[in-house]
């Protein structure tokens, strides 16, 4: 809607997990090189976690571009609220293609499937990667202890497959009660929110892959902007994203410090009367 009064090609602050709008803050930066480690030398585990809203999924976004082919296949689950027996099949069907009888989906032969697949996959010389998004709601301790006994598969003595487990906070004191999981976590990485300064260049940067060919921020306003959001990037994507389309509303030619606090207090921080 307010792209071309911008000058913009796109619009700059959307919630997707497209890489080119990907910026290298320095936690973001540490996290993937840690995850990277432990993929490519075939750790069991790794745990990213952090705020919601904090980059997460578009990390392991990254992380999957930057693995070469050798590791794979790379199953993205995204809905983990699933019984056990319910998340074995599932993983089940992402490795080997979905080849089951219907019905079929009793631990036993999700198992035994898992297995099947991980050793022709390291017979091929691949390692399989598996990103739990979200994991902080699997269901309970029993679900970590399945899948971390399926890290038992080692065919010819190697590591066939790696979890990634991408939560928020709230998964710590979990994996606390599973000491057995915190021996499997080769690494672990905690994504911290932007600095002001990094909120700035973060901003800066979106909007130039967007297109933008002109100042349309008010230098004055960045650390206001960091305040409002406390350098969280969803937050920052939804007020700039609002702050953009009221200053197109408005006629605006760049948006000031005053504009952000207006736009938050009137539509983000709603608060009954």
């Amino acid at each position: 809607m307010y792209e071309t009064y911008w000058q913009l090609q796109q619009k700059p602050f959307e919630n997707t997990a497209d890489p080119r709008f990907y910026y290298p803050g320095e936690s973001h930066q540490a996290a993937l090189l840690k995850l990277r480690y432990a993929v490519e030398n075939r750790r069991g585990g790794a745990l990213l976690t952090g705020p919601s809203g904090s980059g997460k999924t578009l990390l392991t976004g990254m992380l999957r571009g930057a693995l070469g082919a050798d590791y794979s296949p790379f199953v993205h689950l995204v809905f983990p609220q699933m019984s056990t027996a319910e998340l074995l099949a599932y993983l089940a069907d992402e490795f080997d293609g979905g080849d089951r009888a219907p019905g079929a989906h009793d631990l036993q032969t999700s198992v035994r499937r898992i297995e099947r697949f991980l050793a022709a996959n390291s017979q091929k010389g691949r390692h399989a990667v598996v990103t739990l998004d979200e994991a902080h709601l699997l269901d309970g301790v029993q679900t970590f202890e399945a899948l971390r006994l399926l890290l038992n598969f080692e065919p010819g003595g190697t590591s066939a497959l790696t979890f990634l487990l991408v939560g928020q906070p709230a998964i710590l004191p979990t994996l606390d009660r599973i000491p057995q999981w915190e021996e499997r976590l080769g690494i672990k990485c905690l994504l911290r929110p932007f600095s002001q300064q990094e909120t700035a260049d973060y901003v800066e940067h979106r909007l130039k892959v967007a297109g933008a060919s002109r100042s349309i921020i008010d230098t004055d306003a960045q650390p206001t902007l960091h305040a409002l959001t406390h350098g969280i990037a969803r937050r920052i994507n939804r007020l700039c994203d609002l702050a953009l389309l009221i200053g197109y509303a408005e006629e605006r030619q760049r948006l000031s410090a005053g504009h952000f606090e207006a736009v938050c207090r009137e539509l983000v921080t709603v608060a009954p009367e």
